[in-house]
């Protein structure tokens, strides 16, 4: 199945080491995330410990520290970094000519 790509912002729209959310109207919100190296990652806007908004956290390298408890979660997977457990789900993006695009099938599911 081929994916429907949604424009949601450009990359200039988020915050070199932060992140920008986006809002479903299924579920939480989705954190798209841009790290040093511009490289744009979007996981669920949630972290697995206590749920605290990731959107919120520290982007460094390809992981981001969690506001409420400094989870280390990656960017690319959304699994927390050892000695902590978990998973936050993940969502595919793409970047193109500046343009970040996010798959609207996934962002429709609840």
């Amino acid at each position: 199945m081929t994916a429907a790509w949604m424009p949601v912002c450009r990359l200039e729209d988020i915050p070199q080491l932060g992140a920008r959310r986006v809002e479903r109207a299924q579920g939480p919100a989705v954190a798209v995330f841009r790290n040093a190296r511009d490289e744009v990652y979007a996981l669920l806007d949630h972290c697995p410990h206590k749920g605290g908004p990731l959107s919120q956290g520290i982007v460094f390298g390809r992981s981001v520290a969690c506001p409420l408890h400094n989870w280390t979660i990656a960017l690319d997977s959304g699994r927390a970094c050892a000695p902590d457990a978990g998973c936050v789900r993940p969502f595919a993006v793409r970047l193109v000519d500046g343009q970040v695009f996010l798959d609207a099938t996934e962002l429709a599911a609840a």
